[in-house]
């Protein structure tokens, strides 16, 4: 499938803007059960969330379905939760794209344990068939295991959550990877509406000034491991896993602002600096480095800022939208993640104010917008409306 358009795969969303529901079901730092779905409200009120983010123009929403909720037992699936989700999508004209696993594991299962691949496939096979059967004809948009990348280093590198281990980065990722492979190939096999969508975090990783030989090595071969997962999704890295460039769609990145840091440490580079740093590299640029490699439809999955820089945040993001589409390369949309403000994982009395939307911390229903981020993405609709308008324009030839 590789170089192939949207249209070819039949890929159309219904707003190039989208948005993020945070999802996550895991087991946090201290071991207890993390589910956003239900501490942000959205279930329970999820058509009134659908009418405010469509009053602002947005179609596209990520969704979660929680597999540790799902499945209650092993290999026993209850999917009324999704199906009520899948109903308000219908009635409020907003169109999901579904993650299967974001972060979040059942509890007698790691990516270690010998029945996990088994069991993951088991989940994805029952849940297109459950879409397609009350979703008849519709394209299926899914991503398998969201952020491979990360959940590997936080349960592999730095024992946050599941497995709670140290030094077994490459070992997680590799579980996850098989699993995420099978699942593809199980999902695929049962229709050919499925189109998948990889969420991977997208980094800058540099050395300090005046670097050795070394340091440069070492942050061009640090930079490289952010395309192991999607690598190997393709069969380019360990292809004893079945990979293979057809099993990939569209590419989604997840970038926000400390994605830029200096090897060795934690020291984020400053996307704020009235002088930019030598070392920062531009979104656009970043993005059309991640579609090269692979030549496929992508997407920004996921981008925020927290608290007052939001609107700062959301203009450069459109700027860096608007170079990309002047480049011809294919950006379907972006993702503004999450669209309403969420709690820490391991400190859930801190909210980290980075939603379109903030809570007033004594009703989790209450929604309220920040104004100054909604006007920043209104300007930036129109400015991405009008190059997607140009383009359109400069590739029509009429008839002389």
């Amino acid at each position: 499938m590789l170089n192939q358009t949207a249209g070819e795969m039949n890929i159309k969303f219904k707003s190039f803007w989208m948005a993020g529901f945070e999802c996550t079901d895991q087991l946090n730092a201290s071991g207890d059960r993390v589910d956003l779905l239900q501490i942000t409200g959205h279930l329970d009120i999820i058509r009134e969330d659908y009418a405010r983010i469509g009053s602002l123009g947005i179609r596209t929403v990520r969704e979660g379905i929680r597999w540790s909720v799902v499945e209650y037992l092993p290999y026993q699936y209850n999917f009324n939760t999704v199906l009520s989700m899948m109903m308000a999508g219908k009635e409020t004209g907003v169109q999901q794209i579904w993650d299967i696993c974001h972060f979040g594991y059942p509890t007698d299962l790691s990516p270690f344990h010998p029945h996990f691949t088994s069991r993951f496939v088991a989940l994805c096979e029952a849940f297109v068939h459950f879409y397609v059967n009350h979703n008849p004809g519709e394209i299926l948009y899914v991503t398998p295991i969201n952020e491979v990348s990360f959940i590997s280093w936080l349960g592999g590198e730095a024992g946050a959550t599941v497995p709670y281990c140290t030094d077994s980065g490459w070992k997680v990722k590799y579980a996850l990877v098989r699993a995420y492979i099978a699942g593809i190939k199980a999902m695929k096999s049962i229709s050919k509406q499925v189109r998948i969508v990889t969420t991977e975090p997208l980094v800058n990783m540099v050395p300090g000034l005046n670097p050795t030989t070394e340091e440069l090595f070492q942050a061009e071969v640090e930079n490289a491991q952010q395309y192991q997962t999607v690598d190997m999704l393709c069969g380019r890295l360990c292809p004893e896993l079945g990979g293979s460039e057809d099993l990939v769609d569209i590419l989604g990145f997840n970038y926000y602002y400390n994605n830029q840091w200096i090897i060795g440490g934690y020291e984020f580079l400053c996307w704020t600096d009235p002088i930019p740093d030598p070392r920062w590299r531009d979104l656009a640029d970043l993005l059309e480095s991640a579609y090269l490699r692979y030549e496929k439809p992508f997407i920004l999955s996921e981008t925020s800022h927290p608290k007052e820089d939001r609107p700062r945040w959301i203009s450069m993001i459109s700027s860096e939208c608007v170079k990309l589409i002047e480049r011809d390369l294919p950006l379907l949309g972006v993702c503004l993640y999450p669209i309403i403000d969420r709690p820490d994982w391991d400190h859930p009395e801190i909210w980290h104010h980075s939603g379109l939307w903030d809570h007033d911390f004594l009703d989790k229903y209450s929604r309220i917008l920040h104004q100054e981020s909604a006007d920043a993405l209104h300007i930036g609709q129109q400015l991405i409306s009008r190059s997607l308008e140009n383009k359109v324009e400069d590739t029509f030839t009429p008839y002389l």
